[in-house]
């Protein structure tokens, strides 16, 4: 099974394929045009990450030597490099779009959320917004850093499907003890739901036509009862093994 997808501003996990002769580029925090071009749910299967695909090049990174270069500080640049495959350049690039967009240096739920639903304005994505900022918030401080939003970038934009997946397991592990039971799935499903526009409701299948019957769906994939949980290599080899579980934990959109 291969997973790809690309990166553009907070978001985060994407498991479609690329369409024929397009190109991605990851762009964090690209230009405001962006989401203004953002009028209905894009056309492609959307996790928690908005791909976008720029006919425009990322603007040329500063040089090391620059003021703005400085504005990270090396224990931060030195752990990233570390942590991620990022280069110093990148990282160095996406601090400096950072701040423009953030010049507080944190973003808030409330902040994730409205640039999210922007993104799904036919549908309610305030809840799906939610779980994705405490899955990107790691330190539980209610906001998200710098050097947050870049870890979250590197798991869920890396070409290793195992890494995305990682990423999903965390976004269903709602109260971060390190297991899924089918009440967090049904939870999420819940919340994925609401990214569906009501028009299309009907289309759905009738085995998955509401939340509750999309949880009972996945949870019959990873072979449990109805009062145990899943571990992360169990949901992860769950997801691997079966097509229909790996569309049934994101979202997508109707063409």
């Amino acid at each position: 099974m291969s997973l790809s997808g690309g990166v553009c501003s907070f978001y985060s996990i994407c498991f479609c394929r690329p369409g024929p002769g397009s190109r991605k580029i990851l762009q964090p925090f690209c230009s405001s045009c962006v989401f203004e071009k953002a009028k209905k749910p894009l056309p492609r299967s959307t996790c928690a990450i908005i791909v976008v695909e720029e006919a425009h090049k990322l603007p040329k990174p500063p040089t090391m030597g620059n003021s703005k270069s400085g504005a990270v500080s090396k224990e931060i640049l030195e752990d990233l490099k570390l942590n991620t495959k990022f280069s110093e350049t990148e990282i160095v690039q996406w601090y400096s779009n950072f701040k423009k967009q953030c010049p507080t240096g944190r973003i808030t739920k409330e902040e994730f959320q409205t640039i999210y639903s922007k993104f799904f304005p036919e549908s309610d994505a305030n809840t799906y917004a939610q779980h994705v900022f405490r899955s990107f918030d790691t330190n539980d401080d209610g906001t998200l850093d710098f050097k947050e939003y870049i870890i979250a970038l590197h798991m869920t934009s890396t070409g290793k499907t195992t890494r995305k997946l990682e990423w999903a397991f965390s976004l269903f592990d709602v109260d971060k003890n390190g297991y899924i039971t089918k009440s967090e799935v049904k939870e999420i499903c819940t919340s994925i739901f609401k990214l569906i526009p009501k028009d299309d409701l009907p289309t759905l299948a009738d085995d998955e036509n509401t939340a509750e019957k999309r949880a009972d769906k996945l949870w019959n994939f990873f072979d449990k009862g109805e009062n145990e949980r899943v571990a992360e290599g169990e949901f992860i080899q769950g997801v691997l093994d079966n097509e229909e579980a790996l569309r049934l934990i994101q979202y997508q959109p109707m063409k």
